[in-house]
């Protein structure tokens, strides 16, 4: 079986993204890629049910999604997101993602507030952990690139807080451990991580969205 790798673009890279304006100066910038034979409003539905507690992540759902499998179909009732919903990021979590901006079958932009207590208005935040943009660009009527661009602000190493009951998870244990290591070894280490699993998450969709 081939896997496809889900590596953006030099153009994709470059181009200016819904979501950048929300981390002005970040830490880095990461962008991953995947082409989906399926056009956008098919993808979208995949996209706007997101987290923990919703329809997964689609990615390794022992990892990040306490073992109970992402969804395999799309869900009427989570198919309304607005500015300001928070898409959980592990199971009983009370807080996660928030959405910072959503363009109907365009884009989704999540976020993550340095206050975990402003969840109700992004632009009330005074800084952001990160932004996390999911993009769709139709190559033809009935292509989509799908393009995910992470940008993690100079906040990012902040102490984390997930809210979560019982033992840590273990991309919960990941982080920690990952705080606490050297920056010359964390970043290099912290973008191998997000590629295995964002790429995970990836194809998901494109085998989600193709089949439907």
């Amino acid at each position: 079986m081939t896997i496809e790798l889900c590596f953006a673009t030099r153009a994709e890279r470059r181009k200016t993204l819904p979501g950048d304006e929300l981390v002005p100066s970040p830490l880095g910038s990461v962008t991953h890629a995947v082409t989906i034979n399926a056009p956008p409003e098919l993808v979208w539905p995949w996209l706007v049910q997101l987290g923990s507690g919703r329809a997964g992540w689609y990615s390794y759902d022992h990892v990040d999604n306490g073992g109970v499998p992402s969804a395999r179909k799309v869900v009427a009732e989570l198919q309304h997101v607005a500015v300001g919903d928070v898409m959980p990021w592990l199971p009983g979590a009370q807080d996660g993602f928030v959405v910072g901006e959503v363009t109907p079958e365009r884009a989704l932009v999540l976020v993550v507030p340095l206050q975990r207590s402003v969840l109700d208005s992004v632009a009330s935040a005074p800084r952001l952990r990160a932004s996390w943009a999911l993009v769709l660009e139709p190559v033809n009527s009935d292509r989509t690139r799908l393009i995910a661009r992470s940008r993690p602000s100079r906040d990012w190493l902040a102490i984390q807080d997930y809210n979560t009951p019982g033992r840590p998870l273990p991309i919960e244990r990941a982080y920690d451990f990952m705080a606490k290591l050297p920056r010359p070894l964390l970043l290099p280490l912290a973008a191998c991580g997000h590629y295995v699993m964002e790429s995970r998450m990836l194809r998901g969709v494109k085998s989600r969205a193709e089949r439907s």
